[in-house]
């Protein structure tokens, strides 16, 4: 499944995600209205609270979500997927489906996640 990869002392069984992929809360914030933010957590971590004005789009109804997506992208906006923290890996499996499936280029996904997210936002 995964595969181990050294990180400065640590190792991670997870798939690393390439720094390029990355992008940091105040990087992403800085863009202001050239992002799109997408919550790839489930359902109902969406509904209990998700970054202001970010769109749903997670595995489990990626087929009815997907359109509520396309809606709202347009080329030249950065795309930035959550999930709950570091250790979640829905974000880069969302946005690896977008880049594959739908194409989307400049998709990114947030360091630390939702976690980062309340961390730089409390």
């Amino acid at each position: 499944m995964g595969e181990a990869v050294y990180f400065r002392h640590n190792i991670s069984w997870r798939s690393a995600i390439p720094p390029s992929e990355l992008v940091t809360v105040v990087q992403a914030r800085a863009w202001g209205g050239n992002v799109i933010w997408v919550d790839a957590r489930p359902d109902e971590e969406f509904a209990r609270d998700h970054v202001p004005g970010a769109v749903s789009l997670n595995e489990d109804r990626w087929n009815e979500l997907l359109p509520q997506f396309l809606a709202v992208w347009s080329p030249g906006k950065k795309v930035v997927v959550y999930c709950s923290a570091e250790s979640c890996d829905l974000a880069r499996e969302v946005a690896e489906r977008l880049r594959k499936e739908a194409q989307i280029p400049d998709v990114l996904v947030l360091e630390g996640g939702w976690e980062a997210w309340l961390k730089k936002n409390r």
